[in-house]
């Protein structure tokens, strides 16, 4: 059994595994990569790193959609 760790998105504590990618939260959150910012712990991820980076206890991320208009 895998163990779960405590990750907060958007101010939303969720549970997932440890050893979880950004790339597959992202995935699994359906996230339109395209249109949102991500950020993990108050610095901005090059989106070209998701696959390199693995989520740990209390990583914080905010992703942050692009809304168009003018």
């Amino acid at each position: 059994m895998k163990k779960k760790i405590k990750i907060k998105i958007n101010g939303k504590i969720i549970k997932i595994d440890e050893k979880t990618k950004l790339s597959d939260l992202v995935k699994n959150l359906k996230v339109p990569l395209k249109k949102v910012a991500i950020e993990l712990n108050k610095e901005i991820v090059d989106k070209k790193n998701l696959n390199k980076m693995y989520l740990k206890v209390n990583d914080k991320i905010e992703i942050v959609h692009f809304i168009g208009g003018g």
